[in-house]
């Protein structure tokens, strides 16, 4: 009698500790995602400047979250991944998709002199189907869906941002 209340005293315990765990750690990845570090940033088009301030997606695991799962990007929010790729290994060509991401993304890869390469266009949303920059790139930037075409931004122009080239 006394063992099997040890045993389910154990069974309860462990159930409310890995239910908190569980917990804990969602809590702690929407948290982080709502805290993200965000940077100003500049694209220089022909019509002049446009900002945005956008999140900093530095390490492996953020990059691979990306903007997955986000439905509230605001209009000039978005995400640079930089250094791409995470692992430091210098420009190389780069691929994405959209994969749990809800929104319509604008892609735009960057080169390491900061010029566009490419702008990947209202990528569709869940799309498994990759996205490639076409070209060696040192950076990404994702925006809403339609917005490079609404600001006029283009390929060969020029984008800048706090910590660049670090």
């Amino acid at each position: 009698m006394i063992v099997k209340r040890r045993f389910a005293a154990a069974v309860a315990a462990t159930a409310l500790l890995m239910s908190g765990a569980c917990k804990g750690e969602s809590g702690a990845n929407a948290m982080s995602a709502q805290a993200a570090a965000q940077i100003p940033l500049t694209v220089q088009t022909s019509a002049g400047p446009k900002q945005f301030n956008v999140e900093v997606a530095r390490t492996a695991a953020e990059q691979e979250r990306g903007l997955m799962f986000r439905t509230n990007i605001p209009a000039d929010g978005g995400m640079i991944f930089t250094p791409y790729p995470a692992d430091g290994g210098g420009p190389r060509e780069a691929s994405f998709w959209m994969k749990n991401t809800p929104s319509a993304l604008d892609i735009i890869f960057i080169r390491p002199d900061g010029t566009i390469a490419r702008i990947a266009e209202n990528v569709v949303p869940y799309s498994e189907t990759p996205v490639k920059s076409g070209e060696p790139v040192s950076a990404v930037l994702e925006i809403n869906g339609g917005r490079a075409a609404e600001l006029g931004i283009t390929p060969g122009d020029k984008v800048r941002w706090m910590g660049q080239g670090q």
